[in-house]
């Protein structure tokens, strides 16, 4: 397998795994793109590259950039914005979980506060009760595993992971 046909098989898979993470398949590209890319690209390389029309590639770069895993840079002399990706995986993993935590699980939490506060004693709100409360239990360990893992350095991360592995 040649560099061009791994690069493109990668840029393909994490636009798969893109769509199974809650995002569309081509933020995903733009995103795989941009990771490989060694220096930063315009939108309009990005639109060539990925076969996207102008309106897809900015909408796309846009949500990159407000989860925080792009960033603009400035050429000297360019008048076209470029961008490039953060490289530190560490900090591409925290970044993600950010945006997860706060587009799914604090929704839940929140829902899950409101619901479990229903009035009147049947055999049906014991049992719903009862399963609120459990999912609250887990969704609040969720919640501080991930914010352990987002306050975490790289090497705590590593070597914890490294004893559970054992």
């Amino acid at each position: 397998m040649t560099v061009h046909e791994g690069r493109d098989r990668f840029i393909n898979s994490w636009g798969s795994l893109g769509s199974s993470w809650g995002i569309s398949r081509t933020m995903a590209q733009v995103h795989a793109l941009l990771l490989l890319a060694p220096e930063c690209l315009s939108a309009d390389e990005i639109m060539d590259e990925l076969k996207i029309s102008r309106g897809n590639a900015n909408m796309n770069i846009r949500a990159l950039i407000d989860w925080g895993l792009v960033y603009k840079e400035l050429k000297p002399g360019e008048r076209k914005e470029f961008f490039i990706a953060e490289k530190d995986m560490w900090e591409v993993f925290r970044r993600i979980i950010i945006q997860r935590k706060k587009r799914e699980l604090e929704p839940m939490l929140k829902v899950l506060e409101e619901v479990s506060e229903v009035d009147g004693m049947c055999s049906h709100s014991e049992e719903f009760c009862k399963v609120i409360q459990d999912m609250k239990i887990i969704s609040n360990k969720a919640d501080s595993t991930l914010d352990k893992l987002i306050k975490a350095d790289n090497n705590w991360f590593i070597s914890k992971f490294m004893k559970m592995m054992k």
